[in-house]
């Protein structure tokens, strides 16, 4: 009775494999191969290539084409290029403190040529930057404290337009604001035929002329209203529109101009809120 074979018998069987020559039908070539036999050359071929690329892999530059070790590299790259620019700092340094010792030795140092090397300096500097950085974190947290409860500021939004004041006329303040001596505003002596100009948008609703040939203007714009007194010629007339920055008089012979600024009937200090 036939008894078929088991697998693994049938495995280790060998075979015969000829190569014969097409035009003799002669034999050349031979070779006694099973499975089992062919399954294992293959199995340690397959082995000896991924040992192969394992190693291209960890001892090559054929790494870096591999998706994934790209940014590895770069970042290689930077840390390696501060670690240069430290170096070349640090060696920055040292040439310029052997150079001081050269002139010390040679007698030709510099006083402040030692102070700008002062190595305590050099050493302090962090420091004081840490110092400077507790100091602006403190100023930070007392001004948040002050203004956590400024509701208008924070919190409603207000239609009140914000202003960008424009200097009405460039000179030298001879007279300060000093509403105790009766001075409403400020008094700046200005170079002559030098142009008096609008401090906001508005409209121009006085124009008065004095007997000392010298005039008043005053302009309103909404909740402000400016006044220029003792100008000399006058460039506008009551009812003009006018513009921020634009001339509206014109400072003659040297008289000193006087600038006043009212808001809703109170008066204020131009000084703070325009730079002169």
């Amino acid at each position: 009775m036939y008894r078929e074979e088991s697998w693994f018998k049938r495995i280790r069987q060998k075979r015969r494999l000829t190569l014969i020559d097409d035009d003799t039908l002669r034999e050349f070539w031979h070779i006694h191969v099973s499975g089992l036999g062919v399954f294992t050359v293959l199995f340690f071929m397959f082995l000896l290539t991924i040992g192969v690329l394992s190693l291209l892999i960890v001892y090559t530059p054929f790494r870096n084409i591999l998706p994934g070790y790209s940014a590895s590299l770069r970042q290689e790259i930077i840390e390696e290029s501060m670690r240069i620019d430290s170096l070349q700092h640090t060696l920055d340094l040292q040439t310029q403190y052997i150079s001081v010792v050269r002139d010390v030795v040679a007698g030709e140092v510099h006083s402040d040529t030692v102070v700008s090397l002062d190595s305590l300096q050099i050493v302090m500097q962090e420091q004081l930057l840490e110092a400077k950085n507790e100091a602006t974190e403190a100023f930070l947290a007392e001004y948040e404290a002050r203004e956590r409860d400024n509701l208008l500021l924070f919190d409603a939004p207000t239609t009140t337009p914000v202003f960008s004041l424009y200097t009405p006329a460039h000179g030298v303040i001879i007279r300060a604001y000093t509403p105790q001596d009766d001075r409403h505003g400020v008094t700046i002596q200005t170079p002559n035929k030098e142009n008096v100009c609008a401090t906001l948008d508005g409209t121009i609703v006085y124009v008065d002329s004095q007997e000392n040939e010298t005039s008043t203007i005053m302009a309103l714009h909404q909740n402000y209203l400016s006044v220029y007194r003792n100008v000399g010629r006058v460039l506008c007339r009551v009812g003009d529109a006018v513009q921020t920055g634009q001339t509206i008089a014109i400072v003659q012979d040297g008289t000193p101009f006087t600038f006043e600024l009212w808001k809703q009937g109170q008066e204020i200090n131009p000084e703070e809120i325009i730079a002169f």
